[in-house]
C-alpha cells in the first residue's frame, strides 16, 4: 500500500524516466474524489482507448461522456510515446474488479483468474489509457510500448514495487479485453528489465544506443574474362557457396577455388532462375546476374 503521488512528483518521475509529458488543462485538480476515496494505491493498470487520433482521445479521457464523467484515467499514452496527463486523484478507469486479483497485486504474487467484480479499482490503481483501436489489427509502435514500460517502471520504482504491481484491465475486471495487441506478461518482463537497470532511470537521458551491426559487403564484379578454366580464387569458392544457397549448385564435390565445368553449370542454373535465356544464360557470370547473387566479401 502506498500514498498516491502528488501531481508535481508524478511529472518529475516521468520526465526523469526520459518521457515527454504534456499537462492537459486543469489536470492537477481534475478528479472524482467526491465520489469515493483515492488511495492507498497498489498498482498500475493499462488500458486501450478503442479510439484513434491523439487530440480526440485525450479530450475524451479528460472529459468522459454522459454515462461516465472524466477523468477516465490519469494519463493517455499516444502512438508517439508521449504522455498526456488528464487527471490527478480518483479516476473512472478501473471500475469493479476481483478482490483476489487486488490481493495478488498487493502481495506481488501470481495473478488468479478474474471472476468477480466486488472491489473498487478506481481507489487502488493508477490508470493509463493507450491510444489503440483494440481490434487486434491496429499496430502498437515500439515507442508507444516503450512509453508504457517507462511509465510503469517509474511509478513502481517510486513506490518500491516490482513489475507484478502492473496489470491489464483484462486481468482485473471480468469481460474486459484490454489491452489487446501485446501480452501483459511480455510487458511485465520489459518493466522488470528496466527496473533491473537495463534501461530505467538514466537521469532524463536515454542510454547510448547500441552500434548498428556493419552492413555486409559484396564482391564487385571481376569481369567475365575472370572466369576461365585454370582460374583459382577464393571468390570462386564464395560464389559456389552462394549458388548452393540459391539451390543452383550442380556440384558433385566442392565448391572449390578453381573454376570448373560444375561452376559453369551451377551459374547457368542461377541465370535461368533469373529468367535469362540464350547467350545470356551461358554459365559465364555477367554484371547484372553477379550483382543479384551478392557474393560476400570476406
Amino acid at each position: 500500500m502506498a500514498k498516491p503521488l502528488s501531481a508535481s512528483k508524478l511529472v518529475e518521475i516521468l520526465r526523469k524516466e526520459g518521457l515527454t509529458v504534456h499537462e492537459v488543462r486543469n489536470w492537477r485538480s481534475h478528479n472524482r474524489n467526491s465520489k469515493g476515496p483515492w488511495g492507498p494505491v497498489n498498482g498500475v493498470m493499462i488500458h486501450h482507448t478503442v479510439t484513434s487520433g491523439t487530440n480526440a482521445s485525450v479530450d475524451l479521457c479528460y472529459d468522459g461522456h454522459s454515462n461516465l464523467p472524466g477523468p477516465l484515467c490519469h494519463g493517455v499514452i499516444d502512438k508517439k510515446g508521449h504522455i498526456h496527463l488528464v487527471g490527478n486523484g480518483r479516476a473512472n478507469h478501473a471500475g469493479l474488479g476481483d478482490n483476489d486479483v487486488l490481493r495478488a497485486v498487493i502481495n506481488e504474487t501470481k495473478l488468479p483468474t478474474d471472476n468477480e467484480a466486488d472491489t473498487d479499482g478506481n481507489r487502488h490503481f493508477y490508470g493509463f489509457e493507450c491510444i489503440n483501436l483494440g481490434n487486434g489489427k491496429d499496430p502498437w509502435p515500439e515507442v508507444q510500448k516503450e512509453a508504457i514500460e517507462k511509465v510503469s517502471a517509474a511509478i513502481c520504482r517510486h513506490h518500491g514495487w516490482t513489475e507484478r504491481s502492473v496489470i491489464g484491465h483484462k486481468e482485473w475486471q471480468p469481460g474486459k479485453v484490454d489491452p489487446r495487441g501485446f501480452t501483459m506478461d511480455g510487458m511485465r518482463k520489459r518493466i522488470a528489465q528496466r527496473l533491473a537497470g537495463k534501461g530505467g532511470d538514466t537521469g532524463g537521458k536515454e542510454p547510448d544506443p547500441k552500434p548498428a551491426p556493419p552492413k555486409p559487403t559484396y564482391e564487385p564484379f571481376p569481369g567475365s574474362g575472370f572466369f576461365h578454366v585454370g582460374q583459382k580464387s577464393p571468390i570462386i569458392t564464395a560464389m559456389g557457396h552462394r549458388l548452393v544457397a540459391e539451390d543452383c549448385g550442380r556440384y558433385e564435390e566442392g565448391p572449390s577455388p578453381e573454376w570448373t565445368e560444375a561452376d559453369r553449370r551451377s551459374y547457368q542454373a542461377w541465370q535461368q532462375k533469373l529468367r535469362f535465356k540464350g547467350k545470356d544464360a551461358d554459365g559465364i557470370p555477367g554484371k547484372v546476374s553477379w550483382d543479384k547473387l551478392r557474393v560476400p566479401n570476406n
